[in-house]
């Protein structure tokens, strides 16, 4: 089998990781377990450029029972766990091309052999396959039926390939999914987040002031834990309906011009570029530490920050230093990268038990209706969003209410009024 991951040997400590992980992910599970009844994906190649991480795992190993053939590399080179590539590939018969720390040729070597054979299935988390089967790789999208996309920065690179007229084939937007972004966005990256930034620098956060750049759902996780934690939380927006959610939810809200001086940590989820930049490290405190949440690393200008230092070093494991020509130091968490992942373990999988059920029904679902479909992005169906919170209900055991007859001829009605 092909593959290029890191050390083979690594596979039984991958294995035990999986199934661990698996212990929290039951819906997925119930899906694996019909899949390799039914094997709706027989016969189907899928490629995949995910976060190599044990919950990925065993949405491979749910792929893979519904009968499809399953490649997968990295959405990000510092997000692969090697251990769980090595169990992929010798447990379970994934193809998998990763190396936790991979160089920037690397990576993309890595996408293209992903799309080597002809895949009639993409599944990516920020669009970085997607992208490359539409320029450097545009032959290789004659054979795709379908794709899926994971995370809020995909998406918005998908909705602008389709304005422009240039996507190739459908694509169900599984972060728009509310059993995916109410919980993962909110829940996981909120816990996840600042689980990188501690175990990176081992920062006190209670009383100290934390400054959030971005109110969405993934921010509301991060400012959420953040002054669950103790933290002072100032939260930066560009957007005023969102800046006055935060307001209401009883953040301070300033410009970061103002929070920039205030600021013992920061935290970038915006999916736009240089939200950190010069005018804000030249008044920073010394000490400063920032960290992104953020798909891309292009939240924090680290060419400009470069520029303003004198030197570079590395303070601890995953932490590198920067001394300005001042004498202050500001701290970089994980190159700048997806802090959660880069310095974490990511999401919990209780968490990804959702978003990936909400994956492999919705693979299924464009496996089975792509001659219906346009060449645009779609929400994942409602029915699908409904079945996967049953499913997690049903798991917790936690029951709910059903309409009564009398309830549902209401509000179906118009003649009743006051």
């Amino acid at each position: 089998m092909n593959s290029d991951i890191c050390d083979p040997k690594l596979a039984p400590e991958g294995r035990r990781r999986i199934e661990w992980s698996e212990r929290s992910m039951p819906v997925l599970r119930s899906i694996r377990e019909r899949f390799e009844r039914e094997k709706p994906l027989d016969g189907r190649t899928i490629g995949a450029c995910l976060h190599v991480t044990t919950e990925t795992a065993n949405l491979m190993r749910t792929l893979k029972a519904g009968g499809a053939r399953v490649l997968l590399c990295a959405s990000n080179p510092l997000s692969t766990q090697d251990s769980v590539a090595a169990s992929l590939v010798g447990d379970f018969g994934v193809e998998v091309f990763a190396i936790h720390g991979e160089d920037r040729k690397t990576y993309y070597d890595h996408i293209r052999s992903v799309l080597a054979p002809a895949c009639h299935v993409t599944m990516d988390d920020g669009a970085d396959l997607v992208t490359l089967l539409h320029t450097d790789e545009a032959s290789k999208a004659r054979s795709v039926l379908a794709g899926t996309e994971e995370t809020t920065t995909g998406v918005i690179r998908l909705r602008s390939m389709e304005k422009d007229g240039i996507l190739k084939y459908p694509i169900v937007a599984v972060n728009d999914a509310l059993t995916k972004h109410l919980f993962d966005n909110r829940y996981g990256t909120g816990q996840s987040t600042l689980d990188g930034v501690l175990r990176a620098t081992n920062m006190l956060l209670a009383g100290s002031t934390v400054v959030v750049a971005g109110y969405g759902w993934c921010g509301r996780g991060v400012a959420h834990r953040a002054q669950g934690m103790g933290s002072h939380v100032i939260v930066t927006e560009v957007d005023p309906l969102r800046a006055l959610e935060a307001a209401m939810d009883g953040y301070r809200v300033l410009p970061m011009a103002q929070a920039a001086p205030q600021g013992d940590l920061f935290i970038t989820v915006t999916g736009d570029r240089s939200v950190l930049r010069r005018e804000h490290f030249e008044v920073m405190k010394d000490g400063a530490i920032l960290a992104n949440a953020g798909h891309f690393d292009v939240e924090i200008d680290l060419v400009a920050l470069d520029d303003l230092s004198v030197s570079r070093e590395e303070a601890r494991a995953n932490v590198e230093g920067f001394r300005l020509k001042d004498g202050r130091n500001i701290f970089i968490v994980a190159e700048g990268r997806l802090v959660n992942l880069s310095a974490a373990e990511g999401h919990p999988a209780a968490v990804m038990d959702m978003s990936f059920a909400n994956q492999a029904l919705s693979v299924e679902h464009v496996v089975r209706h792509h001659a219906s479909l346009e060449r645009k992005v779609y929400p994942v169906p409602q029915e699908i969003d409904r079945e996967v919170a049953r499913l997690k209900l049903e798991t917790l055991g936690v029951p709910i209410d059903r309409l009564t007859p009398e309830q549902e001829r209401y509000l179906s009605s118009w003649e009743q009024g006051t």
